[in-house]
């Protein structure tokens, strides 16, 4: 697949997961999908997806930077959001919050195969430092 062929595949995973249009899901995201290492495959990434969307009522997925190196895609998240409760470990418990994640996703016939994710976790704690 080109470069700008899996970023048209990118954008139209994330315009489903920011509609949580989860019957969709299967397109975007192959059955057999590994999460930094973890094998969840279909049915666990969707339960994991849907898990950040209780957590965070408000979480939208805006990509501010995409690099391709087809079958891998680089992409910087930035998130701006109202977390309810904990969110990786802090206490945001709805307080806005600002935060990236950093993750290369790799592709296999067109759906994504691999994620490898990280979230800056240290911004969020350095909000919630501020009063």
């Amino acid at each position: 697949m080109s470069a700008n062929g899996l970023r048209e595949r990118y954008q139209a995973y994330l315009d489903c997961l920011n509609c949580q249009a989860w019957a969709e899901l299967g397109r975007h995201v192959h059955e057999a999908v590994e999460h930094n290492g973890r094998p969840l495959g279909l049915a666990g990434y969707h339960a994991m997806l849907e898990g950040d969307h209780a957590a965070i009522p408000d979480l939208c997925f805006v990509a501010r930077l995409l690099v391709v190196e087809a079958p891998w895609l680089g992409a910087r998240l930035d998130f701006d959001c109202t977390p309810w409760g904990k969110l990786f470990g802090l206490a945001v418990n709805g307080r806005q919050v600002r935060f990236s994640e950093h993750v290369f996703y790799r592709f296999e016939n067109g759906r994504i195969r691999e994620v490898r994710s990280v979230i800056d976790t240290a911004a969020i704690a350095a909000q919630l430092m501020v009063g």
